[in-house]
């Protein structure tokens, strides 16, 4: 496991006060002395709780987790960051099994919480919704990371500055995982605890409102990582909706002897913008294809 005086301990935050103490105290009993809390301007006393428990504390200029991310990476300096929320869901404990991966050549370290997830520890809704965007990814990105929500991280801060993150909101540990596999960063996943949010703190996650965000987001990063996809699945829509509506077009010619002179060009162009998006998304899959062979021959040389 690497030293514990080169990892910083990144916890974004928005009104935990009633877990980040414990969430703190927690890693300094592990031996974490670097602990950096980026807090979302909370109206309770996060921010007078966490100093006291010992953390370094800053007050985010923007708001959502992304952008606490992404100006928490700004202010450290050390080679490691263990990444996760500040509402007590996940253990301390675990932070050896999340940063062990960083000696043996990963640059970044997922936790599985549904490796252990206690019982209650994720609503029916979530556990459904996490599964199908966890599917999605898997299949637009053509990788099985098992919890790309999760948001109990490891990795370098080299790594991370290789990353363009953009998103504002719940949506960043979906761009973190997009990075990986477009950079081919050694990612490795590990299990964890996961358990049960204490009754007195409330989540700030909306899971249809956050849920629905995450689901553009990973289909919008698929335009850069995966443009065969991303083009392709709108080029399939546009023919097969031209080809339904040339088939009644057909269907009542032939037996009707009505002629829908209007929806038969409707159905030409759409066969043919399908096309198009088709063979552009060939295209641009082979220019990623080539650009990602150019930046793995740069990286060996260097």
């Amino acid at each position: 496991m690497p030293d514990k005086e080169d990892v910083c301990v990144l916890i974004p935050t928005l009104d935990e006060a009633e877990t980040i103490g414990e969430v703190i105290d927690g890693f300094r009993e592990q031996g974490f002395s670097n602990v950096l809390v980026v807090d979302g301007d909370s109206e309770d006393d996060t921010r007078d709780v966490a100093t006291d428990h010992g953390a370094r504390v800053i007050t985010q200029s923007g708001v959502g987790k992304g952008q606490a991310v992404r100006e928490g990476l700004e202010h450290i300096n050390t080679e490691y960051v263990l990444m996760l929320d500040g509402d007590g869901t996940y253990d301390p404990a675990d932070a050896g099994t999340m940063l062990e991966p960083l000696d043996d050549g990963y640059n970044h370290v997922i936790g599985n919480r549904f490796a252990e997830m206690n019982d209650g520890s994720m609503p029916r809704l979530n556990h459904f919704g996490n599964r199908v965007i966890n599917r999605a990814f898997s299949i637009i990105h053509g990788s099985d990371f098992k919890d790309i929500l999760s948001g109990y991280r490891a990795f370098t801060r080299k790594s991370a500055e290789r990353a363009y993150l953009t998103s504002d909101g719940f949506g960043v540990e979906t761009e973190l995982a997009v990075e990986c596999v477009k950079h081919g960063v050694p990612t490795v996943v590990v299990p964890i605890q996961y358990e049960e949010r204490p009754d007195d703190s409330e989540t700030n996650l909306h899971p249809l409102w956050d849920g629905g965000d995450i689901i553009m987001t990973l289909y919008q990063l698929a335009k850069t990582n995966n443009p065969l996809f991303y083009f392709g699945s709108v080029g399939m829509l546009s023919g097969l909706f031209g080809v339904i509506v040339g088939v009644y077009v057909g269907v009542e010619w032939v037996t009707r002897n009505i002629s829908h002179e209007v929806l038969a060009v409707v159905a030409g162009i759409s066969i043919v913008f399908g096309l198009q998006l088709l063979m552009f998304g060939v295209l641009s899959d082979m220019i990623v294809t080539l650009h990602r062979e150019q930046m793995r021959r740069i990286d060996e040389r260097r």
